[in-house]
C-alpha cells in the first residue's frame, strides 16, 4: 500500500557537495527547489549531516556522485542514513558516477571487489532504489538487491554529434569492453564501426596494438564510459590519425581527468572532447577543445518518472527509435503512401471521366 501512495507524496530533492551544480540543474528542470541541508566538517575532518526541512513521509532523491575523495561516498551514506532516521517514505540514491566500480571481480589473488562493497554500503545505509548513469560494467546492477535504474548518456551525445554532421562517420571502440557501447552509438548515428585492440601493461597505461575497421578519410568518434588519465583516448586518437582518419572526436560519460589527462588531451590530435557533467570539472581542469554537456534534463525526467511510477526505460526506447536511418525510412514510407494516394485519386478521376 505504501508504494501505491508514493506518487501522491511530496518529492524531496537533496544534493550533497560533490556536484552541486548538477543538482541545481536537475532542480531547475523539475521546478523543484533543493531541500535545505547542513553539511559541514568537524575539526578533525569528520562529516556532519542534518536535514533542515521535514522529511517524514517524503519521496527523497539524493544526488551525489561517488568519485574520489572518499568523503563523497561517506557523505552519500550519511545523507541516506539521516533521511531513513527521519522517516522518509522512500529513499532513492541518484549516483551520476558510481565510483570504485573498476574492481568488479577477483581477477588477481588477494584483491578486493570494491564495486560490490560500495553497493552493499549504499543498500545497508537505507537506500531503496538506485538511479545510476553509465556504470563501468552493466553487471554492477546485479550487485544490488534493490531496484536499479541504469541510465545512459548516449541520447545526449548522439544529439550533439548529429548536429555536427560528421562526414562518413565511424564509431570507434577503444577496447573490447567499450564495443557494445560503441555499437549503440553506431546504430543511433547510422555510422560505421571499428574497434581498437589495446593492451594494458599496467594500470592507467594503454598501448594500442591494432585497429580493426576502415577509418581512412572518415570522421572518427571514439566513445568510452570514462576518461581518467586520458591514456586510452589519446593513444587511440594517434593511431586513428596514423591510419588516415579525417577528424577524430572523443566522448565519454565521466570526465575524471586525473593526473596528466588535461595535458595529454590538449596535445592529442583530437578535434573535440565531449563529456557530460556527471562529475564536477574544476575550472583549472578545462581546456579549449573540451565540451561539457549537461545530463540534468535526462536525470530530471528519470526522477520525475520514478516519482510518478512511470517507466524509466521508455526514455531510451523512444530515443533509440529515433535514429536518422529510421527517420529516412519513415519519410520514404510517407512518400510512398502519398504517391499511392495520388495514384488512387488519378484512377478515380479517370473512372468518372
Amino acid at each position: 500500500m505504501a508504494d501505491i501512495s508514493l506518487a501522491r507524496t511530496r518529492m524531496l530533492l537533496v544534493s550533497g557537495t560533490a556536484n552541486r551544480p548538477l543538482a541545481e540543474g536537475i532542480s531547475e528542470q523539475l521546478g523543484q527547489p533543493l531541500c535545505a541541508v547542513t553539511i559541514r566538517r568537524f575539526a578533525d575532518g569528520e562529516i556532519f549531516v542534518k536535514f533542515d526541512e521535514n522529511v517524514r513521509g517524503q519521496d527523497v532523491f539524493i544526488v551525489q556522485p561517488t568519485n574520489p575523495p572518499g568523503d563523497n561516498i561517506l557523505e552519500l551514506l550519511l545523507l541516506i542514513d539521516a533521511a531513513k532516521r527521519a522517516s522518509a517514505a522512500r529513499i532513492t540514491a541518484v549516483i551520476p558516477y558510481f565510483g570504485y566500480a573498476r574492481q568488479d571481480r577477483k581477477d588477481q589473488p588477494r584483491v578486493a571487489i570494491s564495486a560490490k562493497l560500495m553497493a552493499n554500503l549504499v543498500e545497508s545505509a537505507g537506500a531503496e532504489r538506485v538511479l545510476g548513469l553509465d556504470f563501468h560494467q552493466h553487471q554492477l546492477q546485479g550487485f544490488f538487491d534493490i531496484p536499479v535504474d541504469h541510465l545512459y548518456c548516449a541520447p545526449v551525445f548522439t544529439q550533439h554529434f548529429r548536429q555536427k554532421g560528421l562526414k562518413d562517420a565511424v564509431i570507434v571502440a577503444p577496447d573490447v569492453g567499450s564495443a557494445k557501447m560503441a555499437r549503440g552509438f553506431a546504430r543511433r548515428l547510422d555510422a560505421g564501426f571499428a574497434i581498437i585492440d589495446k593492451r594494458r601493461p599496467s594500470a592507467n597505461v594503454a598501448e594500442v596494438v591494432n585497429v580493426v575497421g576502415e577509418v581512412e578519410g572518415r570522421d572518427c568518434l571514439v566513445v568510452d564510459d570514462m576518461i581518467d588519465t586520458g591514456g586510452t583516448i589519446t593513444e587511440s586518437a594517434k593511431a586513428l590519425k596514423r591510419l588516415g582518419a579525417r577528424e577524430v572526436y572523443c566522448c565519454a560519460s565521466h570526465a575524471l581527468l586525473s593526473g596528466p589527462a588535461v595535458e595529454r588531451l590538449a596535445a592529442a590530435p583530437i578535434t573535440e572532447v565531449v563529456v557530460s557533467n556527471t562529475v564536477r570539472i574544476p575550472d583549472d581542469r578545462r581546456f579549449d577543445r573540451l565540451t561539457v554537456l549537461s545530463i540534468a534534463p535526462l536525470l530530471a525526467q528519470a526522477i520525475r518518472n520514478t516519482h510518478s511510477d512511470r517507466s524509466v526505460s521508455s526514455l531510451f526506447d523512444e530515443a533509440a527509435a529515433d535514429t536518422p536511418g529510421r527517420r529516412k525510412g519513415r519519410k520514404a514510407e510517407h512518400d510512398a503512401t502519398a504517391e499511392s494516394v495520388h495514384e488512387q485519386e488519378r484512377d478515380a478521376r479517370r473512372a468518372k471521366a
